[in-house]
């Protein structure tokens, strides 16, 4: 049965982690052999195993997806896993053995060869079963299941799912079943926004083309992937690729990066580098934490504001408190007697009144971002992404078009704050600049953002 691209992506990663088990199953094996003594001393034994090594660990995973091992991971019985593995290693050692009689590579260490497929065995079968209780977790889980909405009439929404089955569904959270031809698109724009929705099944056969068009819209304008299992729709902006749910084809326009090894290394990416900066900076922390305590007694060292994550999604951002306690409360007067230096929903000034001393200085070396670190650690944050704005800054959106920034996750640093701050005071551009960074996004540029956003920190560069 063919696979969808995401479900060949965790396929793919299982085969890696498998190599390396193999790999290390070997090296175990050798351990075991000279910590017990179970053999005469031979110290270049493992060098005599390279040949092994080549074989066995990328073999291996491609003879258990030939066996079927990589399939129907949330519900494979354990009996059926290990025949499969069985069998695999069966193969394995059938293709060493002819190998070793027509190389004459008779010198291998059996006890280690015969070790290091015991562990195989274990270990690989240890990590189906982990997959498979994770998964099942996830599937229990309805916080980490994806939210989805079926557009459609009521009849071809069942049809759907019942053609599809649980093995391609039980990560989905269907929030709503949209009704296309009763129901105006409008109604599914706001049902978008006030879900959080990240992706929409249309399985409209009987709808109006120009209908299901503008609904692929709807979904283009707020980032959502829109998966088409009708009529052939190209989007102004998205990408349209072909994907697989179960065995059904799919019509998808995405206008957010692809699913790649390269986002994996970027979310790996910024775990460590937002662990690894919190190390670092930690004098920091202290030091800004005894500064606010002085400068403003009385008052949480800490500063929190739910902000608009990826697809929408609140999340509570961290920041050191620069401003004085009853800052939210002072808003709206600040606005009548200062006005606002950024156009449109944003609030920005200059030299705003409420912030006080200590924390102009925090904010002028981005000190007061650091707390930002532990939002990208939790995963509702990145290191590089458009800047997370307030709920209501979001809902004040004039462009609907605008909501698209928010289909990635939002960053520490953009490409705005990299090029100076206070430069910008055209909320048009800002967006502009999100969406560019969105559609030509790369890790590269991620990197080169970082590094232009460090002598714009360490100069105090455009800096409110």
């Amino acid at each position: 049965m063919s696979t969808s691209r995401k479900d060949s992506f965790e396929i793919q990663f299982l085969q890696l982690t498998d190599a390396l088990l193999v790999w290390c199953a070997f090296s175990l094996g050798g351990i075991v052999r000279s910590s017990f003594g179970l053999g005469a001393p031979d110290e270049g034994m493992m060098q005599k195993m390279n040949w092994v090594l080549y074989i066995a660990v990328p073999f291996t995973p491609l003879v258990l997806e030939h066996f079927g091992f990589y399939k129907r991971l949330r519900t494979k019985p354990a009996s059926t896993a290990m025949w499969q593995l069985i069998k695999s290693l069966l193969v394995i050692v059938l293709f060493l053995g002819i190998f070793a009689i027509f190389a004459k590579l008779m010198d291998t260490r059996r006890l280690v060869l015969g070790l290091g497929l015991i562990f195989i065995f274990v270990a690989i079968l240890l990590r189906d079963r982990v997959t498979q209780m994770w998964l099942k977790y996830r599937v229990g889980d309805d916080s980490s299941k994806e939210r989805v909405i079926i557009a459609g009439s009521e009849q071809e929404a069942h049809d759907l799912l019942a053609e599809l089955g649980p093995e391609a569904t039980t990560n989905w959270n269907v929030i709503d079943r949209f009704d296309l031809e009763l129901s105006d698109v409008d109604l599914l724009f706001e049902l978008l926004k006030k879900e959080s929705i990240s992706r929409v099944i249309f399985t409209a056969k009987a709808t109006e083309f120009e209908k299901v068009a503008r609904a692929v819209e709807a979904c283009e304008l707020q980032g959502v992937e829109a998966w088409i299992a009708a009529s052939f729709i190209r989007g102004q902006i998205a990408r349209p690729t072909f994907d697989l749910v179960g065995s059904k084809p799919m019509l998808v326009l995405r206008s957010t990066p692809d699913l790649s090894w390269e986002l994996l290394c970027k979310e790996f990416f910024d775990r460590a580098a937002a662990c690894t900066i919190i190390l670092l900076s930690s004098p920091l922390w202290l030091l800004a934490a005894i500064g606010i305590r002085l400068r403003s007694p009385g008052a949480p060292v800490f500063y929190s504001q739910m902000r608009a994550g990826r697809y929408g999604q609140p999340f509570r951002m961290w920041k050191f408190r620069t401003m004085v306690a009853n800052a939210e409360e002072l808003l709206e007067k600040i606005k009548e007697d200062h006005g606002n230096q950024m156009d449109g929903p944003v609030f920005k000034l200059q030299n705003d009144p409420r912030i006080f001393p200590f924390g102009a200085m925090l904010r002028k070396f981005s000190i007061d971002e650091l707390p930002q670190l532990l939002n990208v650690v939790t995963g509702d944050m990145s290191m590089v992404g458009p800047r997370p704005l307030p709920l209501y800054e979001v809902d004040a959106f004039s462009e609907i078009a605008h909501r698209r920034r928010l289909s990635v996750k939002p960053g520490i640093t953009c490409e705005w704050q990299a090029g100076g701050r206070n430069q910008i005071t055209s909320f048009e551009e800002w967006v502009a600049m999100d969406l560019k960074y969105i559609d030509s996004w790369s890790m590269w540029l991620d990197i080169k953002i970082l590094l232009r956003t460090i002598p714009a920190v360490l100069f105090g560069k455009g800096a409110a």
